[in-house]
């Protein structure tokens, strides 16, 4: 239970980082778009952080299904991403991500885009381990040839 907790902490230490730095990265963006006016008032930017915190913790969090190997990948992915894009989308639309004013088709590309936003995130986390894996394995196999 302690490697779990200790585990769900690192990924979401991990997702709030990637959500902190998106969201700076697009205020950045949205900054010298209008031209260094750019601007945020009612608490809309303190809203905002906490928001990046809690999709933090909404992708964090489920990240440990994949500590299940006997459960398939699909269903760990659908966990975690379903869960995560769950979270983001009710956050978005609290925070003024996704605004309540926008029409159907704008809402549907920006869910859209979050998901492919989400999902590349996944993928590059997936690649990322994989390789890892694969180096350990063949650093495994040196050593056994080694004890040849």
């Amino acid at each position: 239970m302690k490697a779990i907790v200790k585990e769900a902490a690192k990924y979401v230490g991990i997702s709030t980082g990637i959500a902190l730095g998106i969201f700076c990265f697009v205020g950045m963006l949205f900054d010298l778009y209008y031209g260094g006016n750019f601007s945020l008032s009612g608490y809309q930017f303190t809203k905002m952080v906490i928001g990046c915190v809690v999709v933090g913790w909404g992708f964090g969090v489920p990240a440990v299904v994949y500590r299940k190997e006997n459960m398939p990948m699909p269903i760990r992915v659908v966990i975690h991403m379903g869960s995560g894009c769950v979270i983001y989308t009710l956050v978005a639309c609290a925070v003024g991500w996704i605004s309540p004013e926008a029409g159907v088709w704008q809402k549907i590309g920006m869910m859209a885009a979050q998901l492919a936003a989400a999902f590349l995130i996944w993928l590059f986390f997936l690649l990322h381990y994989r390789r890892e894996a694969k180096e350990m394995n063949e650093r495994i196999q040196e050593m056994k040839k080694g004890k040849d």
